[in-house]
C-alpha cells in the first residue's frame, strides 16, 4: 500500500474546517499541540475538546474507528479513554475525515515519573485484562497480520541497526520470538499502539490511555511493548503477575516490542531524538528481557 501525505496542515485550514462544518465551535480557540506523533496533527479546541487531523492515507480511517467503537469500550474499561465528538470531512484541499474529541487533562506518562511504579504496572495490566477480553466481534477488516508478518521488515531493520544494539542478539531474540506458539485462540481485542506516550496521568497516577487508532484484533501480545517503554525489570514482573500470561505470549511480546521498535528507530531516530530516545530504550529493554 502507497501511503500518501496530507497537504500542509496549520492552524488556518484547521480554523476552517471546524469553522465551515461545525459552526458552533467557531468561536473557540484553536492552539498547536506538539509533539502530537507520527499519524495526526492535533489542535485544543477550547477548553474541552480536540481536533485530529491525519498526517497520512495510512492513517485515515481511524476517525471514523475511533467514533464506532470507542462508546462501545468505554464502560468496560479502568482507565478513561477518549469521547470521539464528531467526525469532520475532507474540505479546502484536505482529503481525509477528521476528529473531534473530548479533551483529556492529564501529563503524558514519563519513564522518569512511573518506571519504578508497581501501582502503575498493576494498573497497566488491569487495563489490558480488561481491553482483551472485551467480547464483541471484531470486524474482519480489523483483524491484524501475526507477528511471523513482521520477519522480512525486522531482519532487514537488524541488519540497518545493528551496529547500535548488536546483530546477533537482536536476531536471536527474534529467532525466538518466531518459535513461540502462536497465539491459537480466536483474535482478541488489543490497543495496537499500546506505549509510554498513549498514556496520560494525573496526581503521578496512570488515569486515561489515547490514541486508538490502531485498535483491532489478534495476538494481544502485541500490546505487552509497554513492558519494554514503560516499565523496569522489576515492575515489568509485576505487570507480568498482575497479567498472567504464558511463556509463549511473553515472548511474542518482546518480539513485538523488537519489531515496533526497530521500525520506528530505523524509520525516525536520524531525524527525531524523541523517538531516538524512545526507541533506544524499548529495544534495549526487550533485549534485557
Amino acid at each position: 500500500m502507497t501511503v500518501r501525505s496530507a497537504p500542509a496542515i496549520d492552524a488556518a485550514l484547521a480554523r476552517r474546517l471546524v469553522d465551515s462544518q461545525f459552526p458552533r465551535w467557531a468561536g473557540l480557540p484553536l492552539r498547536h499541540l506538539s509533539p502530537a506523533g507520527s499519524d495526526h496533527v492535533i489542535y485544543r479546541l477550547g477548553d474541552e475538546l480536540s481536533v485530529r487531523l491525519p498526517r497520512h492515507s495510512g492513517a485515515i480511517g481511524q476517525a471514523e474507528k475511533e467514533a464506532e467503537w470507542l462508546p462501545r469500550l468505554a464502560a468496560h474499561l479502568p482507565l478513561a479513554v477518549p469521547v470521539p465528538v464528531a467526525v469532520g470531512a475532507p474540505g479546502f484541499g484536505y482529503p481525509w475525515p477528521w476528529a473531534v474529541s473530548r479533551w483529556l487533562d492529564g501529563e503524558t506518562a514519563t519513564v522518569e515519573a512511573l518506571s519504578g511504579s508497581h501501582e502503575a504496572a498493576r494498573a497497566l495490566a488491569g487495563f489490558l485484562t480488561a481491553l482483551h477480553r472485551f467480547g464483541a466481534e471484531p470486524a474482519g477488516d480489523l483483524v491484524g497480520p501475526p507477528l511471523a508478518a513482521r520477519d522480512g521488515a525486522t531482519r532487514s531493520a537488524i541488519a540497518k541497526a545493528g551496529d547500535a544494539f548488536g546483530a546477533v542478539a537482536m536476531t536471536e531474540l527474534w529467532d525466538t520470538a518466531l518459535a513461540a506458539p502462536d497465539w491459537g485462540r480466536p483474535p482478541g481485542w488489543r490497543h495496537g499502539d499500546f506505549h509510554t506516550g498513549n498514556l496520560l496521568t494525573t496526581g503521578g497516577r496512570l488515569s486515561a490511555v489515547i490514541d486508538f487508532g490502531e485498535l483491532g484484533a489478534g495476538d494481544p501480545a502485541l500490546d505487552l511493548i509497554i513492558a519494554y517503554t514503560l516499565l523496569s525489570a522489576e515492575t515489568r514482573a509485576t505487570f507480568r503477575a498482575a497479567l498472567e500470561v504464558d511463556d509463549a505470549t511473553w515472548t511474542r511480546g518482546r518480539g513485538w516490542a523488537l519489531a515496533t521498535g526497530l521500525t520506528a528507530y530505523t524509520t525516525y531516530a536520524a531525524v527525531d531524538p524523541r523517538v531516538a530516545a524512545q526507541t533506544t530504550r524499548q529495544i534495549t529493554q526487550a533485549l534485557a528481557g
